[in-house]
Parts: structure tokens; C-alpha cells; sequence
């Protein structure tokens, strides 16, 4: 039962990799938005930024690990078969 439920929360697919991304991006730059209320200037701006750029990182990092997983089980696939 634990295992059905672990389930729901692996990134199986792209669409998934780009809506959790998708989803980051908002909750970033809301955060970011209020850190351009709470600090006018250049520090929200480079709160924002800094916001911003940590989505752009972890996108990244979904991507490259999903493509990982992917060319593994290709990999696995092939040794199987030999």
C-alpha cells in the first residue's frame, strides 16, 4: 500500500517534469513579488532574481535526471537481451 502511494510522487514523464516546473515558477515568482515589496530597490531585485534562477536550476536538474533515468533503463533493456 505504502509503495502504490510512493508512487504518486515520482516524476514519471516530461509533462509532469514541466508542470511540477511549471508550478515552481509561480510559487517563485510570488515569492519573488513580495520580496519587491518588502525590499525596494536593488536587494529585491536581485531577491527576485535569485528566486527565479533557483527555479531555472531545479528545471534543470528534473530534466537531466529524467533523461538519466531514461537512457538507464534503455541500457538495462539492452543488457537484458544480450
Amino acid at each position: 500500500m505504502l509503495r502504490k502511494i510512493g508512487r504518486l510522487f515520482v516524476i514519471k514523464n516530461r509533462f509532469e517534469a514541466y508542470a511540477i516546473i511549471f508550478a515552481l515558477a509561480l510559487g517563485a515568482t510570488s515569492r519573488g513579488a513580495s520580496y519587491l515589496q518588502d525590499f525596494p530597490g536593488f536587494a529585491g531585485q536581485l531577491l527576485f532574481l535569485a528566486t527565479t534562477g533557483a527555479v531555472f536550476l531545479a528545471g534543470a536538474k528534473i530534466l537531466d535526471c529524467l533523461r538519466l533515468e531514461e537512457e538507464l533503463a534503455l541500457h538495462t533493456a539492452d543488457q537484458r537481451r544480450e
